[in-house]
Protein backbone atom coordinates (compact mmCIF):
# COMPACT_ATOMS: atom_id res chain seq x y z
CA UNK A 1 0.00 0.00 0.00
CA UNK A 2 1.26 3.44 -0.90
CA UNK A 3 2.11 6.00 1.77
CA UNK A 4 1.37 8.92 -0.54
CA UNK A 5 -1.81 10.78 0.35
CA UNK A 6 -4.73 10.51 -2.06
CA UNK A 7 -5.34 13.60 -4.18
CA UNK A 8 -8.78 15.06 -3.87
CA UNK A 9 -11.07 13.95 -6.69
CA UNK A 10 -13.64 16.50 -7.87
CA UNK A 11 -16.58 15.75 -10.14
CA UNK A 12 -19.48 17.81 -11.39
CA UNK A 13 -22.91 16.35 -10.68
CA UNK A 14 -23.26 15.37 -14.35
CA UNK A 15 -19.80 13.76 -14.33
CA UNK A 16 -20.62 11.70 -11.24
CA UNK A 17 -23.87 10.56 -12.85
CA UNK A 18 -22.01 9.49 -16.02
CA UNK A 19 -19.50 7.47 -13.99
CA UNK A 20 -22.32 5.82 -12.00
CA UNK A 21 -24.12 4.99 -15.27
CA UNK A 22 -20.96 3.47 -16.73
CA UNK A 23 -20.40 1.43 -13.55
CA UNK A 24 -24.00 0.17 -13.62
CA UNK A 25 -23.75 -0.70 -17.35
CA UNK A 26 -20.51 -2.63 -16.85
CA UNK A 27 -21.65 -4.49 -13.74
CA UNK A 28 -25.30 -5.19 -14.55
CA UNK A 29 -25.23 -5.59 -18.34
CA UNK A 30 -21.81 -6.22 -19.88
CA UNK A 31 -20.25 -8.40 -17.19
CA UNK A 32 -23.15 -10.89 -17.04
CA UNK A 33 -23.18 -11.12 -20.87
CA UNK A 34 -19.43 -11.73 -21.07
CA UNK A 35 -19.56 -14.23 -18.19
CA UNK A 36 -22.25 -16.17 -20.02
CA UNK A 37 -20.21 -16.11 -23.26
CA UNK A 38 -17.13 -17.41 -21.39
CA UNK A 39 -19.17 -20.22 -19.83
CA UNK A 40 -20.48 -21.21 -23.24
CA UNK A 41 -17.00 -21.07 -24.77
CA UNK A 42 -15.59 -23.19 -21.93
CA UNK A 43 -18.00 -25.97 -22.88
CA UNK A 44 -16.33 -26.20 -26.31
CA UNK A 45 -13.34 -28.14 -25.02
CA UNK A 46 -9.70 -27.09 -25.39
CA UNK A 47 -9.51 -23.62 -23.86
CA UNK A 48 -5.92 -22.94 -24.97
CA UNK A 49 -6.99 -22.49 -28.60
CA UNK A 50 -10.51 -21.22 -28.01
CA UNK A 51 -10.56 -17.57 -29.14
CA UNK A 52 -13.98 -16.85 -27.64
CA UNK A 53 -12.84 -18.15 -24.27
CA UNK A 54 -9.52 -16.27 -24.34
CA UNK A 55 -11.10 -13.02 -25.50
CA UNK A 56 -13.93 -13.38 -22.97
CA UNK A 57 -11.54 -13.88 -20.06
CA UNK A 58 -9.50 -10.86 -21.20
CA UNK A 59 -12.66 -8.75 -21.49
CA UNK A 60 -13.75 -9.84 -17.99
CA UNK A 61 -10.40 -8.66 -16.59
CA UNK A 62 -10.84 -5.29 -18.39
CA UNK A 63 -14.38 -4.91 -17.04
CA UNK A 64 -13.32 -5.84 -13.50
CA UNK A 65 -10.40 -3.40 -13.63
CA UNK A 66 -12.66 -0.57 -14.82
CA UNK A 67 -15.33 -1.43 -12.23
CA UNK A 68 -12.73 -1.25 -9.43
CA UNK A 69 -11.44 2.08 -10.77
CA UNK A 70 -14.93 3.62 -11.07
CA UNK A 71 -15.99 2.36 -7.66
CA UNK A 72 -12.89 3.82 -6.01
CA UNK A 73 -13.21 7.15 -7.89
CA UNK A 74 -16.83 7.53 -6.87
CA UNK A 75 -15.99 6.74 -3.23
CA UNK A 76 -13.18 9.33 -3.15
CA UNK A 77 -15.02 11.99 -5.16
CA UNK A 78 -16.30 15.26 -3.90
CA UNK A 79 -19.29 16.01 -6.09
CA UNK A 80 -19.70 19.75 -6.70
CA UNK A 81 -23.32 20.54 -7.48
CA UNK A 82 -23.60 24.11 -6.25
CA UNK A 83 -21.87 27.24 -7.45
CA UNK A 84 -19.40 28.86 -5.05
CA UNK A 85 -20.51 31.72 -2.81
CA UNK A 86 -18.46 34.17 -4.86
CA UNK A 87 -19.54 33.60 -8.45
CA UNK A 88 -17.45 36.55 -9.61
CA UNK A 89 -14.33 34.37 -9.29
CA UNK A 90 -13.30 31.21 -11.13
CA UNK A 91 -13.59 27.92 -9.29
CA UNK A 92 -14.37 24.30 -10.13
CA UNK A 93 -17.28 23.89 -12.53
CA UNK A 94 -17.01 27.39 -14.00
CA UNK A 95 -17.52 28.19 -17.66
CA UNK A 96 -14.84 30.75 -18.49
CA UNK A 97 -14.64 32.82 -21.66
CA UNK A 98 -11.08 33.81 -22.51
CA UNK A 99 -9.82 36.28 -25.07
CA UNK A 100 -6.33 36.10 -26.54
CA UNK A 101 -4.17 39.00 -27.74
CA UNK A 102 -5.77 38.71 -31.21
CA UNK A 103 -9.29 39.15 -29.73
CA UNK A 104 -10.17 35.50 -30.46
CA UNK A 105 -12.47 34.09 -27.80
CA UNK A 106 -12.62 30.60 -26.41
CA UNK A 107 -14.86 29.21 -23.66
CA UNK A 108 -13.65 26.42 -21.41
CA UNK A 109 -15.24 24.61 -18.48
CA UNK A 110 -13.18 23.49 -15.50
CA UNK A 111 -14.07 19.90 -14.62
CA UNK A 112 -12.58 16.85 -12.91
CA UNK A 113 -9.91 14.75 -14.61
CA UNK A 114 -12.48 12.00 -15.33
CA UNK A 115 -14.67 14.46 -17.25
CA UNK A 116 -12.22 15.96 -19.75
CA UNK A 117 -13.78 16.42 -23.18
CA UNK A 118 -11.70 18.36 -25.68
CA UNK A 119 -14.58 18.54 -28.17
CA UNK A 120 -16.63 20.47 -25.61
CA UNK A 121 -13.62 22.43 -24.30
CA UNK A 122 -13.89 20.82 -20.85
CA UNK A 123 -10.48 21.02 -19.21
CA UNK A 124 -9.17 19.30 -16.11
CA UNK A 125 -8.86 21.27 -12.92
CA UNK A 126 -5.30 19.87 -12.86
CA UNK A 127 -4.37 21.39 -16.24
CA UNK A 128 -2.00 24.35 -16.40
CA UNK A 129 -4.72 26.61 -17.85
CA UNK A 130 -7.23 25.73 -15.11
CA UNK A 131 -4.62 26.14 -12.37
CA UNK A 132 -3.82 29.61 -13.74
CA UNK A 133 -7.54 30.50 -13.83
CA UNK A 134 -8.56 29.39 -10.33
CA UNK A 135 -9.43 32.43 -8.20
CA UNK A 136 -9.30 34.90 -11.10
CA UNK A 137 -12.09 37.36 -11.96
CA UNK A 138 -13.31 39.12 -15.10
CA UNK A 139 -10.61 41.36 -16.61
CA UNK A 140 -7.79 39.39 -14.93
CA UNK A 141 -5.07 38.13 -17.23
CA UNK A 142 -3.23 34.81 -17.23
CA UNK A 143 -0.15 33.49 -18.98
CA UNK A 144 0.42 29.79 -19.56
CA UNK A 145 3.47 28.11 -21.05
CA UNK A 146 2.36 25.84 -23.90
CA UNK A 147 4.37 23.68 -26.33
CA UNK A 148 4.06 26.46 -28.92
CA UNK A 149 5.14 29.23 -26.53
CA UNK A 150 3.58 31.31 -23.80
CA UNK A 151 -0.12 32.00 -24.28
CA UNK A 152 -1.77 35.08 -22.80
CA UNK A 153 -5.50 35.38 -22.15
CA UNK A 154 -7.84 37.81 -20.48
CA UNK A 155 -10.91 36.57 -18.61
CA UNK A 156 -13.98 38.14 -20.23
CA UNK A 157 -16.84 36.14 -18.67
CA UNK A 158 -17.53 33.62 -15.90
CA UNK A 159 -20.70 31.61 -15.45
CA UNK A 160 -21.81 28.62 -13.42
CA UNK A 161 -24.73 27.22 -15.44
CA UNK A 162 -25.41 23.57 -14.77
CA UNK A 163 -24.70 23.98 -11.06
CA UNK A 164 -27.82 24.56 -8.95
Amino acid sequence: MSDTPQRKVYLTGEGAARLRDELRQLWKVERPQVTHAVQQAAKNGDRSENGDYIYGKRRLREIDRRVRYLDKRLQLATVVERPPRDTSRIYFGAWVTLQDQHSAERTVRIVGSDEIDTAQQWISIDSPVARALIGKAVDDEISVVTPSGTAHWAVVAIRYSGLS
